[in-house]
């Protein structure tokens, strides 16, 4: 009698970021499905950074499920979404699509401290949410007038949180980073891999097939 075989397990990411699609990419997952969750990410009056990347996260999970609910193709899947939000202190710094608007947020980087924090939410074949919060704190090097200019006619900045992308041009600004790089990036690594594979997805298959 043959051996019946389990059915594939299937990641969805409720996300259209390039940049997350490389890094699952670099831990050797294929997401089956992108779907990007169109919400309004506007923060609550006083809502900590943390806090807002906590909610969009879980909203972003459980909007997908609400899409993918009587889709037979998707049945079992994990769904796996994420919010990322750069912040000086309390002050949340927008992911900008005006020049005006980069410039400020770079000019007040500039010299000082500032947090990343990604929210992270699986949804699993349950139906169950579990999510996690990471931060990195980083400091910039003082960033001439010239410096900026540059860099926002180097286009980089757009749609970024923050308007910068570390892992290009500003990866030069950084003179110091506490935490996990890749959550700068938009998707903590370290924290993803443990969530999936407590959550019962075969991080490992995917390494063995490599």
């Amino acid at each position: 009698m043959p051996k019946s075989s389990a059915l594939p397990q299937k990641l969805i990411l409720a996300s259209g970021s390039p940049r997350r699609v490389e890094l699952l990419a670099q831990v050797g997952l294929t997401p089956a499905r992108l779907m990007p969750m169109d919400l309004d990410e506007t923060p609550g009056r006083a809502e900590h950074p943390r806090s807002l990347a906590w909610r969009l996260s879980g909203e972003k999970a459980r909007a997908a499920l609400k899409v993918l609910k009587g889709d037979a193709d998707c049945a079992g899947a994990y769904v796996l979404a994420a919010d990322t939000v750069v912040a000086v202190g309390r002050r949340i710094l927008p992911k900008p699509e005006r020049v005006s608007d980069a410039s400020d947020a770079l000019a007040l980087l500039s010299g000082r401290s500032h947090r990343v924090y990604t929210g992270i939410c699986l949804a699993t074949p349950d139906g169950s949410l579990r999510q996690k919060i990471v931060e990195t704190k980083l400091r910039f090097r003082r960033l001439s007038p010239h410096d900026i200019e540059s860099y926002l006619a180097s286009g980089e900045w757009r749609g970024k949180a923050g308007a910068y992308a570390i892992q290009g041009i500003a990866g030069s600004f950084v003179v110091k980073l506490s935490g996990s790089y890749t959550n700068v990036v938009g998707l903590p690594l370290t924290e993803t891999v443990n969530l999936l594979a407590g959550e019962g997805f075969n991080i490992h298959d995917a390494w063995l097939e490599g």
